[in-house]
């Protein structure tokens, strides 16, 4: 079944829209996250992610992606699905939170310590 995240990110974007409020999206940082390093705090950002801040706004089922100008210069931004923490209206805080995926790597050895404990019952 597919992930739920990407559509309920889409759908309060376009509800913060619809309602002329600012959409603001939290994500965590991590190698995989492309994003000015200068506005990083604590392992973590803050975007406006409004249609009037971005430029090529796409949220997809792994990726949102956009241009967006910081101190006049255009960045790049890429931030994947499973880092996004939520997304809230700036003027009211309305919105959803969600929990963060593990990177693949901390997947990857839970599944080889949870495979370890298996034993075959006959």
């Amino acid at each position: 079944m597919l992930d739920q995240k990407p559509y309920f990110i889409r759908a309060i974007h376009e509800w913060c829209s619809d309602n002329e409020l600012t959409p603001y999206l939290a994500s965590k940082v991590d190698s995989h996250t492309i994003v000015p390093s200068q506005y990083i705090q604590d392992g973590q950002i803050i975007l406006n992610i409004a249609n009037i801040a971005t430029k090529d706004l796409t949220i997809d089922k792994e990726w949102i992606t956009f241009q967006a100008t910081f101190g006049g210069i255009i960045n790049d931004i890429a931030i994947p699905i499973n880092n996004v923490i939520a997304i809230f209206a700036k003027e009211n805080g309305e919105g959803m939170q969600f929990e963060t995926a593990p990177s693949p790597s901390i997947q990857k050895n839970n599944l080889e310590n949870k495979q370890s404990r298996l034993k075959l019952v006959k």
